[in-house]
């Protein structure tokens, strides 16, 4: 993938963390916390033979499962994976990516450039965009 542009011009581009690691469906929860915390992020995408069938988030953890005190090892990922994956082209804006989360009420956006999946963004990337570049 190119970056053409600065970052005014490609604000996804230049905020996005490429997915560098998922999960799978039959995971257990236990295994989804350690992943998240292992790798610093707050989501995950869920890959099923090389299929992105879905994303958990520290969220989905806390208010799908753990808060109805399901045991972690005993869950599994595909209980609480939200479903489909929300995506942006990576030619959108910024401001199209936060409308989009707000719209939907989600914190995390897979990005996608003619189809494939390039990379991810959080409601956090954002907020440091903005605080970087201004509203633009």
């Amino acid at each position: 993938m190119a970056v053409v542009g600065g970052p005014i011009q490609r604000p996804l581009a230049m905020m996005m963390r490429p997915i560098s690691n998922t999960v799978r469906p039959d995971d257990s929860l236990l295994v989804v916390a350690q992943r998240l915390r292992d790798a610093r992020v707050g989501a995950m995408l869920v890959a099923e033979r090389g299929d992105y069938v879905g994303i958990v988030s520290e969220a989905d953890l806390v208010r799908k499962a753990m808060a109805n005190g399901a045991p972690a090892e005993q869950v599994l990922a595909r209980a609480v994976m939200s479903t489909p994956v929300m995506t942006i082209d990576i030619a959108q804006s910024a401001h199209d990516a936060s409308d989009l989360m707000a719209e939907r009420g989600i914190r995390h956006l897979v990005i996608t450039e003619e189809g494939r999946v390039v990379g991810m963004i959080s409601v956090r990337d954002l907020l440091r965009y903005f605080k970087n570049w201004g509203t633009l």
